[in-house]
Protein backbone atom coordinates (compact mmCIF):
# COMPACT_ATOMS: atom_id res chain seq x y z
CA UNK A 1 0.00 0.00 0.00
CA UNK A 2 2.57 2.25 0.84
CA UNK A 3 4.02 2.22 -3.30
CA UNK A 4 1.12 4.61 -3.89
CA UNK A 5 1.78 6.95 -0.56
CA UNK A 6 5.59 7.09 -1.97
CA UNK A 7 4.23 8.20 -5.93
CA UNK A 8 2.17 10.63 -4.23
CA UNK A 9 5.04 12.33 -1.92
CA UNK A 10 7.21 12.24 -5.05
CA UNK A 11 4.63 13.82 -6.98
CA UNK A 12 3.74 16.93 -4.38
CA UNK A 13 7.61 17.48 -4.37
CA UNK A 14 8.09 17.70 -8.18
CA UNK A 15 5.30 20.07 -8.28
CA UNK A 16 6.07 22.22 -5.42
CA UNK A 17 9.57 22.60 -6.51
CA UNK A 18 8.61 22.83 -9.93
CA UNK A 19 10.05 19.79 -11.78
CA UNK A 20 8.35 17.67 -14.44
CA UNK A 21 6.64 14.39 -13.49
CA UNK A 22 8.13 11.27 -14.88
CA UNK A 23 6.69 9.69 -17.56
CA UNK A 24 5.26 6.64 -15.04
CA UNK A 25 4.31 8.80 -12.26
CA UNK A 26 1.94 11.55 -14.97
CA UNK A 27 0.61 8.30 -16.01
CA UNK A 28 -0.55 6.54 -13.16
CA UNK A 29 -1.51 9.84 -11.72
CA UNK A 30 -3.53 10.37 -15.05
CA UNK A 31 -5.49 6.99 -14.60
CA UNK A 32 -6.27 7.48 -10.99
CA UNK A 33 -7.22 10.80 -11.70
CA UNK A 34 -9.63 9.48 -14.55
CA UNK A 35 -10.61 6.33 -12.65
CA UNK A 36 -11.89 8.82 -9.43
CA UNK A 37 -13.87 11.52 -12.12
CA UNK A 38 -15.12 9.03 -13.97
CA UNK A 39 -16.81 7.46 -11.04
CA UNK A 40 -15.06 4.15 -12.01
CA UNK A 41 -13.99 4.55 -8.10
CA UNK A 42 -16.23 5.98 -5.33
CA UNK A 43 -13.50 7.78 -3.80
CA UNK A 44 -10.42 9.69 -4.62
CA UNK A 45 -8.56 7.12 -2.25
CA UNK A 46 -9.88 4.16 -4.33
CA UNK A 47 -8.53 5.39 -7.44
CA UNK A 48 -5.01 5.95 -5.94
CA UNK A 49 -4.96 2.53 -4.41
CA UNK A 50 -5.26 3.96 -1.04
CA UNK A 51 -7.24 1.25 0.32
CA UNK A 52 -7.58 -0.85 3.75
CA UNK A 53 -9.16 -3.84 4.40
CA UNK A 54 -12.65 -3.35 6.25
CA UNK A 55 -12.31 -3.21 9.80
CA UNK A 56 -8.76 -2.02 9.29
CA UNK A 57 -7.27 1.31 10.09
CA UNK A 58 -6.72 3.75 7.36
CA UNK A 59 -3.14 4.10 5.59
CA UNK A 60 -2.55 7.24 7.22
CA UNK A 61 -3.13 5.90 10.90
CA UNK A 62 -0.98 3.17 9.94
CA UNK A 63 1.88 5.31 8.48
CA UNK A 64 1.54 7.46 11.97
CA UNK A 65 1.46 3.97 13.78
CA UNK A 66 4.70 2.73 12.45
CA UNK A 67 6.69 6.26 12.78
CA UNK A 68 5.86 6.44 16.53
CA UNK A 69 6.88 2.77 16.92
CA UNK A 70 10.08 3.04 15.53
CA UNK A 71 10.83 5.57 17.64
CA UNK A 72 9.47 3.92 20.80
CA UNK A 73 11.43 0.87 19.52
CA UNK A 74 14.67 3.58 19.07
CA UNK A 75 14.13 5.29 22.87
CA UNK A 76 13.77 1.87 24.71
CA UNK A 77 16.76 0.19 22.62
CA UNK A 78 19.07 3.56 22.95
CA UNK A 79 18.06 4.83 26.55
CA UNK A 80 16.75 1.49 28.56
CA UNK A 81 18.48 -1.26 26.73
CA UNK A 82 19.65 -2.67 30.11
CA UNK A 83 16.09 -3.10 31.52
CA UNK A 84 13.71 -5.67 31.10
CA UNK A 85 10.23 -5.42 28.99
CA UNK A 86 8.19 -4.59 31.72
CA UNK A 87 10.85 -1.73 33.38
CA UNK A 88 11.31 -0.17 29.72
CA UNK A 89 8.00 -0.02 29.46
CA UNK A 90 7.05 1.54 32.98
CA UNK A 91 10.01 3.95 32.46
CA UNK A 92 8.99 4.88 28.89
CA UNK A 93 4.83 5.38 30.23
CA UNK A 94 6.44 7.53 32.82
CA UNK A 95 8.51 9.90 30.48
CA UNK A 96 6.29 10.27 28.23
CA UNK A 97 3.49 11.03 30.67
CA UNK A 98 5.99 14.07 31.73
CA UNK A 99 6.17 15.15 28.29
CA UNK A 100 2.80 15.16 27.92
CA UNK A 101 2.14 17.34 30.35
CA UNK A 102 4.77 20.07 29.92
CA UNK A 103 7.14 20.33 27.41
CA UNK A 104 4.75 18.76 24.29
CA UNK A 105 2.34 21.61 25.06
CA UNK A 106 5.21 23.89 23.87
CA UNK A 107 6.50 21.52 21.08
CA UNK A 108 3.08 20.62 19.25
CA UNK A 109 3.38 23.41 16.86
CA UNK A 110 6.96 23.46 16.07
CA UNK A 111 7.77 22.04 12.65
CA UNK A 112 10.80 20.57 13.73
CA UNK A 113 12.09 19.04 16.77
CA UNK A 114 13.90 21.42 19.02
CA UNK A 115 17.89 21.16 18.58
CA UNK A 116 19.08 20.81 22.18
CA UNK A 117 16.37 17.36 21.86
CA UNK A 118 18.62 16.05 19.40
CA UNK A 119 20.21 12.67 20.93
CA UNK A 120 18.03 12.56 23.83
CA UNK A 121 15.24 10.88 24.72
CA UNK A 122 13.06 13.70 24.66
CA UNK A 123 14.02 13.51 20.61
CA UNK A 124 12.63 10.39 20.61
CA UNK A 125 9.68 11.23 22.75
CA UNK A 126 8.90 14.70 20.34
CA UNK A 127 9.22 11.79 17.24
CA UNK A 128 6.58 9.65 18.19
CA UNK A 129 4.34 12.51 19.61
CA UNK A 130 4.80 14.11 16.00
CA UNK A 131 3.79 11.27 13.91
CA UNK A 132 -0.19 11.59 14.72
CA UNK A 133 -0.58 8.15 16.89
CA UNK A 134 -1.93 8.14 19.80
CA UNK A 135 0.51 9.42 22.71
CA UNK A 136 1.04 8.72 25.37
CA UNK A 137 0.23 4.62 25.62
CA UNK A 138 -0.10 2.16 27.88
CA UNK A 139 2.73 -0.06 29.62
CA UNK A 140 1.04 -3.37 27.48
CA UNK A 141 0.98 -1.62 24.63
CA UNK A 142 4.43 -0.55 25.03
CA UNK A 143 5.73 -4.31 25.98
CA UNK A 144 3.77 -5.30 22.69
CA UNK A 145 5.61 -2.62 20.31
CA UNK A 146 9.27 -3.87 21.78
CA UNK A 147 8.35 -7.21 21.39
CA UNK A 148 7.61 -6.68 17.73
Amino acid sequence: MFGPIDDLREIALKCLSGEPLDEDLSQWLGNALEQFLSRHCQTIEDALGLKFPQGGIPWWREEANRTRDGALRQLAEHFFGDLSPCAKAREIQTIAGRYAASAWRHDRDRDDMPQHYAGTPHGLLWEAFKSGAIMPIGERQLRNIFAE
